[in-house]
């Protein structure tokens, strides 16, 4: 007899559109861990400008993320936090500086294969919702549990502002329009997994609902065996 496999949940979406707030809900209601694959990703942008490398130099990139030793730590809430050479990464990946930077360095084939491998391993290990930009198409396409969210432009904008406003960030709200506008661009056109979304995904506007109705349609609909 055969154990359940773990379950898994892709959440996908644009920047901006709240994808964390509502995979930690969705994780906390289903009762599964929390993965958050951007902090992953956060986590080698911030080593590459701690070496004043730039992000767009994909060769000393690619070799920066090889030789660094990135893992996750299980939490007490069930979610895992991004361990980088050693020492959690804690808030210091949540500056301006850094998301902009982890939005080129994630354009890198290198870097996204090695940490692709460590997110399919830890979700075949511990289940758990995944949120991310590719997680439906690259690292988890066989689970039938996969949401792409997304929202108008003036709500992604608006929602990213507020939240680093509340990280007591000093940036201007049009600072973060050029930024969501710019991830935006990469992202979608990277030759290396974009952001795209197939007929496997179960699409929500989270434009004019609140994180924790979108957590909980998500919930019914997986409970509900969709």
């Amino acid at each position: 007899m055969h154990d359940t496999p773990p379950i898994v949940v892709a959440v996908d979406g644009p920047s901006g559109v709240g994808k964390s707030t509502v995979a930690r809900l969705l994780a906390r209601r289903l009762g599964i861990p929390f993965l958050d694959t951007g902090a992953m990703y956060r986590a080698i942008g911030l080593k590459v400008l701690e070496r004043g490398i730039d992000p767009a130099d994909r060769a000393a990139v690619e070799d920066l993320a090889a030789a660094t030793a990135v893992s996750l730590a299980p939490l007490p809430d069930g979610s895992f936090e991004v361990v980088l050479d050693g020492e959690p990464v804690g808030n210091r990946i949540r500056a301006p500086e850094v998301g902009e930077a982890t939005s080129a360095v994630s354009a890198h084939p290198g870097v996204r294969r090695r940490l692709v491998a460590l997110q399919r391993d830890a979700a075949h290990r511990f289940g758990g919702v995944l949120e991310g930009r590719d997680i439906g198409t690259c690292v988890v396409p066989e689970t039938p549990y996969k949401f792409f969210l997304d929202a108008r432009q003036e709500v992604r904008y608006r929602r990213r502002y507020e939240e680093l406003r509340r990280a007591e960030s000093a940036i201007e709200y049009q600072e973060v329009v050029a930024e969501i506008d710019r991830r935006d661009h990469r992202d979608s056109s990277r030759a290396d997994s974009p952001l795209t979304r197939d007929p496997s995904y179960t699409f929500v506007d989270a434009s004019d609902r609140s994180a924790e109705e979108v957590a909980e349609e998500m919930a019914r609909l997986i409970e509900g065996g969709k």
